[in-house]
């Protein structure tokens, strides 16, 4: 089978940083931080108390009346981002030779969270009548953003929502690489879409004490690679990149971002939760990435890594970027954007990637915030951007994302050359 080539025409963002890309990217290269107090509900019985929640989203903007109301906030971020992304690449499905030339990828870890928790309370407190919505299994279902997606653009081709936890929008996005490359699609809009500021995830990731207990002081919590970081803060949002055949893309004269060239998973095979202590999967699937993409880690400028600001987490994955290194320090830099977005789940893959894709662009690497004192058991060779953005010349990106399960995911991105 002949692979095509892959191409990012399309990009759109949705953060605590921002309500696109713009101001996403202009934030995260100025080194802000989108945590504060969580207003959705009252959290005072939390030990966490604050995230990183949406500022000022008005969802009106871009989506009518009746998505708006039959669809959870997944799934309405979902579409918000899509429809800046359709805006970005001046893509038009009636176009396309065929609707069946376009499909959606589209991943989230919890789904409809908020439509779960608010049916069953509302089921529980109504002695009455105690019912539930016609649109409760709909709106809560983990595939509907991308069947809702597809519906809104007539996009009639592979549809599907890959599930692995944190890994899940890099899973996406490899997915939606692989079936272009195969020639099996010449558009698929990827990404992810996660809403789990609610009250059963914070309870829940604080239950398993994953979460940061800085409530004094929420702009420094997230604190990736720091001695004293104690958890990740819980961010929300999405993030959706349009993956074209390259061919197709240049044929309609589609301005061009970057190069999808290598992606790939493996899996830790070791706890629920932890990642492996030495960092053995997620150094296998960077390596086999860079191998699919005819790559060496010397090709390498970036990695966004998946750095969530948790005790074990962040050296596990150091170690495994040092052994790709072979512990030899060479050109690459690394940062970790969760320090000032927040840990977006199953949508932080496809935020990360915007980020590492705007990166070759722009020539500049966001920074590391919050990190003061630099872990010991972190390996030396590791270059972290702190504090600063970095004005370096991007060929390559390479982008972390680990889940519960043990699952890991790798995509690498280059910049592009006609």
């Amino acid at each position: 089978m002949n692979s095509k080539r892959v191409v990012i025409t399309g990009l759109g963002a949705l953060s605590a940083l921002g309500n696109d890309v713009s101001s996403n990217w202009s934030n995260a290269i100025q080194g802000k931080s989108g945590a504060g107090p969580i207003t959705y509900f009252n959290a005072e019985k939390f030990k966490t108390q604050f995230a990183s929640q949406l500022i000022g989203f008005d969802p009106s903007s871009r989506l009518d009346r009746n998505e708006i109301k039959r669809a959870d906030l997944y799934t309405q971020y979902g579409l918000y981002a899509v429809a800046e992304a359709m805006e970005d690449a001046g893509l038009e499905i009636d176009r396309l030779d065929s609707p069946f030339d376009a499909g959606v990828i589209w991943g989230t870890s919890q789904g409809g969270m908020n439509t779960f928790e608010k049916e069953m309370r509302e089921f529980v407190e109504n002695d009455s009548n105690p019912r539930f919505n016609p649109f409760f299994i709909p709106k809560f279902l983990g595939n509907m953003a991308s069947g809702l997606i597809s519906m809104k653009y007539g996009m009639m081709g592979i549809n599907f929502a890959p599930v692995s936890a944190c890994a899940t929008s890099n899973s996406a996005i490899m997915d939606a690489f692989n079936y272009i490359k195969w020639g099996k699609a010449k558009v698929i809009l990827t990404g992810g879409s996660e809403a789990p500021i609610t009250e059963a995830s914070i309870g829940g990731f604080g239950a398993l004490k994953a979460l940061s207990t800085r409530n004094e002081n929420p702009l420094i919590a997230s604190r990736p690679f720091d001695v004293e970081r104690d958890g990740f803060v819980m961010g929300e949002g999405a993030a959706a990149l349009i993956l074209e055949e390259y061919d197709h893309a240049k044929k309609r004269g589609a301005k061009i971002y970057a190069e999808v060239v290598g992606a790939a998973m493996t899996a830790d095979a070791y706890h629920m939760t932890a990642t492996h202590p030495e960092g053995l999967g997620a150094f296998q699937c960077m390596k086999f990435a860079l191998e699919e993409a005819g790559l060496t880690v010397q090709d390498v400028d970036y990695i966004n890594a998946h750095a969530t600001s948790t005790p074990l987490g962040d050296v596990s994955e150091t170690k495994a970027i040092s052994k790709l290194c072979n512990g030899e320090k060479n050109k690459l830099h690394i940062s970790a954007t969760k320090s000032m977005t927040g840990h977006l789940l199953g949508a932080a893959g496809a935020i990360e990637a915007i980020f590492s894709v705007m990166a070759i662009k722009d020539g500049v690497i966001p920074p590391t915030i919050n990190t003061e004192n630099l872990d010991p058991n972190i390996p030396s060779d590791i270059e972290i951007v702190y504090k600063e953005a970095l004005s370096k010349k991007v060929k390559v990106a390479l982008s972390n994302t680990f889940g519960f399960g043990g699952h890991n995911a790798t995509v690498i991105f280059q910049e592009f050359k006609d």
